[in-house]
């Protein structure tokens, strides 16, 4: 199938990707000239694991391309995806300008023959009809033009705009984007059209039917079919789930820490109950990035819109910035007085495999350790390597464990990448100052710290 993906952000440019992987041709849109460039080289302008060898791949079989020029991506589509970023407003909104703006764009464009628009980017909820009277609207201006330059009342002007609005909300986790893709546990697609939706299916087939899973060998991927809304209102529930499901786990954390029981332990209990399950039952520094923040605090904010106070999201989103602030108190009551000591961070992004730093918990420790007069030193395998470092202030950013361990009061764990889990802890304790490690994800090995002299504090146990 003819695809179009207007955004090549970390959704739009996996999901351009990997459905040309699966056999479809591509078309990968873009406003920022100097990243259409880089990606037109082969390059990918975000870290992603096995996205850059994929888009190299299908670049060579000529399925794949990239481009500005917005008018020929949609004349020679199918279907359109949008996929362009909706960041949250200071009001827990989110701002949909870029979605409007391309919807604008495409009913400007649109040609002669059917067309799918699909909405990819995570949109408020009723936004599928919404985006359907920008695309119209876009349509009548082009008509005007068209009239106008044709000195009116020509029938060769008339445009027939013929579409339908599709909601495909992704579930991808960043750092496991392009695994997501090819072994998802469901497909949610939402239209009020039948034949928009057979399309949908069609394009989706390879993936349904798991050729290109890790394990073929499993049942066909569920496909639910929905309602435009309800399929918007399906991104925002799972998302805002598996936040609330993180605070849980992390109030029962901080309860463990005063009457001496072991987080790991509970949670291991817990999530052997099939009704709850192991999953982001893990204790820590909170959730962070561009979705889960961004989502719960939309959907908080449509609930007050249609005067319902969601109290528990709103819970789950104070427990969270109160997690935050965990290792602070920790710190403080290691080491006592945190002015003119040096704590250094493992790990900036705020997960492991990706190079994104959207609301990490690693800013707001900077932050509160600055202020409190502490020195900061980091390293992240991913920022220290990508000349990112340049936009953290205060901070030194060092190149390896060891250069970060030198001279520190405290070492602290924030994000749980691999390589971390085979620290070398004889080495960082004969380079610290003080042997005082703050495992903020539970992750590291306790014993190979203490055994190196290390005192290892981690949360909730």
């Amino acid at each position: 199938m003819r695809v179009c993906v207007i955004g090549t952000g970390y959704v739009g440019l996996v999901t351009g990707v990997c459905l040309s992987q699966i056999g479809h041709n591509v078309i990968c849109i873009d406003n920022n000239e100097d990243k259409v460039k880089l990606m037109k080289a082969g390059q990918t302008p975000i870290y992603e694991p096995g996205l850059s060898e994929l888009m190299q791949s299908c670049m060579a079989a000529g399925r794949l391309e990239f481009t500005v020029d917005l008018e020929r991506g949609v004349q020679n589509s199918d279907i359109l995806f949008i996929a362009v970023g909706t960041p949250a407003l200071p009001n827990g909104e989110s701002d949909t300008r870029y979605v409007e703006a391309v919807a604008r764009g495409i009913g400007t464009h649109l040609n002669d023959g059917y067309k799918v628009i699909v909405n990819k980017s995570t949109v408020p909820i009723g936004s599928g009809d919404w985006v359907r009277m920008i695309v119209l609207d876009g349509v009548a201006e082009r008509q005007k033009t068209l009239v106008g330059a044709g000195g009116g009342g020509d029938e060769t002007t008339e445009i027939t705009a013929q579409f339908d609005v599709v909601s495909n909300p992704e579930f991808l986790r960043e750092g496991s984007a392009v695994y997501d893709t090819f072994n998802p546990d469901r497909i949610v697609l939402g239209s009020n059209s039948q034949k928009a939706l057979e399309m949908m299916q069609e394009l989706y087939q390879p993936l349904v039917d798991r050729s290109f899973a890790e394990d073929k060998s499993l049942p066909p991927v569920p496909v639910v079919l929905t309602d435009l809304n309800s399929a918007e209102m399906i991104k925002y529930a799972a998302n805002s789930f598996l936040a609330t499901k993180i605070s849980f786990v992390n109030e029962i954390a901080n309860i463990c820490d005063r009457v001496g029981a072991d987080v790991t332990q509970v949670a291991q209990g817990i999530g052997l109950d099939s009704r709850i399950g192991t999953k982001f039952l893990q204790a820590g520094l909170g959730w962070g990035g561009s979705c889960f923040p961004k989502d719960v605090s939309a959907l908080i904010h449509t609930a007050d819109d249609y005067g319902y106070d969601a109290e528990l999201l709103k819970a789950a989103v104070s427990v969270n910035q109160r997690q935050r602030l965990i290792i602070i108190e920790k710190l403080q009551h290691e080491l006592k007085i945190l002015k003119g000591k040096v704590v250094g961070l493992l790990g900036l992004t705020f997960k492991p495999d990706t190079d994104d730093m959207r609301d990490a918990p690693a800013l707001d420790l900077i932050e509160q350790l600055n202020r409190l007069g502490a020195k900061v030193k980091a390293y992240d395998p991913i920022v220290s390597q990508s000349g990112m470092s340049s936009g953290l202030s205060h901070v030194i950013v060092e190149t390896d464990p060891e250069r970060l361990a030198d001279g520190c009061d405290a070492l602290v764990l924030v994000t749980d990448w691999k390589q971390f889990a085979h620290l070398d802890y004889g080495k960082l304790a004969s380079l610290v100052n003080t042997k005082i490690i703050i495992d903020g994800r539970n992750y590291l090995d306790r014993e190979a710290a203490e055994a190196a002299g290390f005192r290892y504090v981690g949360i909730g146990h």
